[in-house]
């Protein structure tokens, strides 16, 4: 996203220019401890074979702890924000973590790579009389660069009664209780481009007033105010009815398939990781009636990863059966981290971010039941790595229907921080996997940004059979965006746009095809299902530059696609069709979408 990323809501607004031009990161070291580091427990795990790394450990200086005593609070808070609010592209990483009890007069505004979270096994075991608040001020208003941050199991008692979290991608609301109203959009109504919500009760409205597209999943809300160009929800009660494209509102009932992701609480004064289990045909929250369904690990059981460690060490931890928390910084990987053993945990605290140097892979996985991967960045190197994250070997076929793989807030980032490339972002080959919430960004701003320099051909390629999406946002690719070969895929809301700086026609003509489709499903696929998805170009090198459709898939009785939209922001390029050869072409600058209810 660029500043002016999207067309506002009010036809009467002019259209901006949205490209930025920033200066380069700054290589800025995380700032000194704020508080004390964290103290874990550090209980032997069972087993532990001679020369065994040890499990558990301090969370490191960049985890803030508190509880009701802690003097300062406010104090702290604000001086992490002050360092954070515009470091779009610099080092520092924050978690604030939250013991069970009750705070009163907080407001922890959030800025880049931070994190905040109760420590509670529910929301309602911390309750902040307070807010938690994302705004835009930092950039006159405009909240289309607001990525990288959370928010995750707390109860919130908004001190106006309306909670502001004004955000784009990669700034997952989960698990949240919000005892009053939430409003999606910056002060004074600026442009936003979000979002995700999941597990989370919104006692008063959802108002997304500009926010030009959501996806809420397994939640509760009072009310859902307006929308704008995409308004997607499953399982959530209380959800407006169908009604798409007028309002943009796309409805399922439930969610085919969810489990929530792990998330570190206290038992007494131990750490532990909690494991929700796995949900059919889901509705509404899983933390309403005493505890949650799961298991609970102590913490002794993971290697708590420093930046600085080597991915030797982390393969060394993972082979003798400990999990993973990656505490927040950087780390430098010159191999890939092999997570082998079914039901591996590899959870990141703060945004940690992967780099992989010399064009290795981040992340790789076997073929095996239960792995969960949720909340860290994978940053692509200089040097171009033909993956970034790997779900199974090729040709994985396991079954995988009763224990998936899950995905959860692990976003991918190419160029922005400084030059990087990858062939193919993510590639998943196992069966079952269900990707919950993914920014997988070829960046279209920041340092190390061009048509060849960040070159980045393809977003996610899926593979194996069965694999469900559950909150798709994949932008900017050199070529498709999203490739589906596995049979009985689902998608469940799709954002997309097309990579803003193609220098002609001919760099984005897929053989006699005008441009290559955001989603595209392949001719040897008969059965695949996907809804709400959206696709927008933004041709400003060339606005000559023609799509000929945002989605492409075989007509097969099996393939089935419902509430379409392609949007040509302020005229900039054009699509011509809105799926295959069916919909009508975008017009002009008027920046409204075009749309297909049902395909075939």
């Amino acid at each position: 996203m660029t500043p002016a990323s999207k067309e506002p809501p009010t036809p009467e607004r002019p259209t901006v220019g949205r490209r930025t031009v920033l200066g380069a990161a700054a290589a800025v070291a995380s700032a000194p401890a704020l508080l004390g580091p964290a103290r874990t427990a550090h209980a032997t795990p069972p087993h532990r074979t001679p020369g065994a790394l040890p499990g558990g450990g301090d969370l490191g200086p960049n985890v803030l702890v508190f509880d009701p005593a802690t003097p300062g609070i406010q104090a702290k808070l604000d001086e992490v924000f002050k360092q954070q609010e515009k470091a779009q592209f610099d080092t520092g990483r924050y978690a604030l973590l939250f013991k069970p009890g009750t705070y009163h007069g907080l407001n922890a505004q959030l800025g880049f790579y931070t994190s905040i979270a109760g420590l509670g096994l529910s929301p309602d075991d911390t309750t902040i009389n307070g807010d938690v608040t994302v705004d835009a001020g930092w950039f006159n208003g405009n909240a289309t660069q607001n990525f990288w941050r959370s928010a995750e199991n707390l109860a919130l008692v908004p001190v106006s009664g309306t909670n502001r979290w004004a955000v784009a991608q990669a700034a997952p609301f989960r698990r949240m209780h919000v005892r009053g109203s939430l409003n999606l959009a910056p002060a004074g109504d600026g442009w936003a481009s979000g979002g995700y919500l999941a597990d989370s009760r919104i006692d008063g409205t959802v108002e997304p007033r500009s926010q030009q597209q959501w996806y809420a999943r397994d939640s509760a809300v009072d009310g859902w105010s307006n929308g704008v160009w995409n308004m997607v929800f499953s399982g959530v009660q209380g959800a407006p009815g169908q009604t798409f494209p007028n309002p943009p509102y796309t409805v399922l009932d439930t969610t085919p398939l969810s489990r929530e992701k792990p998330f570190l609480h206290l038992d007494g004064a131990d750490y532990r990781v909690f494991l929700p289990e796995l949900r059919t045909n889901a509705s509404g929250v899983t933390w309403g009636n005493g505890t949650p369904r799961g298991t609970s690990l102590p913490l002794s059981q993971f290697y708590v990863a420093k930046p600085g460690v080597s991915a030797a060490t982390l393969n060394q931890a993972l082979a003798q059966g400990l999990h993973l928390l990656l505490t927040p910084g950087i780390y430098h990987l010159d191999q890939p981290i092999q997570v082998t053993a079914p039901n591996t945990v590899v959870l990141g605290l703060g945004y940690a971010t992967l780099i992989p140097d010399n064009g290795v892979t981040a992340v790789r996985t076997a073929d095996v039941d239960g792995i969960r991967l949720a909340g860290f960045l994978i940053d692509a190197g200089p040097v171009n790595s033909a993956t970034l994250l790997e779900i199974g070997p090729a040709g994985a076929a396991a079954d995988h229907s009763a224990n998936p793989t899950t995905v959860q807030d692990v976003f991918l980032r190419i160029g922005g921080a400084g030059p990087g490339k990858a062939t193919t972002s993510i590639v998943v080959n196992s069966r079952h996997t269900i990707i919950d919430h993914t920014w997988v960004w070829r960046a279209d701003h920041g340092d190390g940004v061009g048509w060849d320099t960040n070159r980045a051909d393809y977003g996610i390629r899926v593979n194996g059979d069965d694999v469900l999406a559950t909150g798709l946002f994949v932008e900017h690719f050199n070529k498709y965006d999203v490739q589906w070969y596995g049979q009985r895929g689902r998608t469940v809301f799709l954002q997309n746009e097309k990579a803003y700086d193609a220098p002609d026609q001919a760099a984005v003509q897929d053989g006699d095809v005008k441009g290559y489709a955001a989603y595209k499903v392949a001719d040897s696929v008969t059965s695949h299902e996907a809804w709400g998805l959206g696709s927008y170009c933004y041709y400003n090198v060339d606005p000559s530059i023609v799509q000929h459709h945002g989605f492409a898939a075989p007509n097969a009785p099996g393939v089935r696609f419902h509430d379409l939209l392609v949007v040509s922001l302020g005229g900039k390029g054009q699509f011509e069709r809105v799926i295959n050869d069916t919909g009508a072409p975008t017009s002009g600058s008027s920046t409204v979408p075009s749309t297909v209810v049902a395909y075939p």
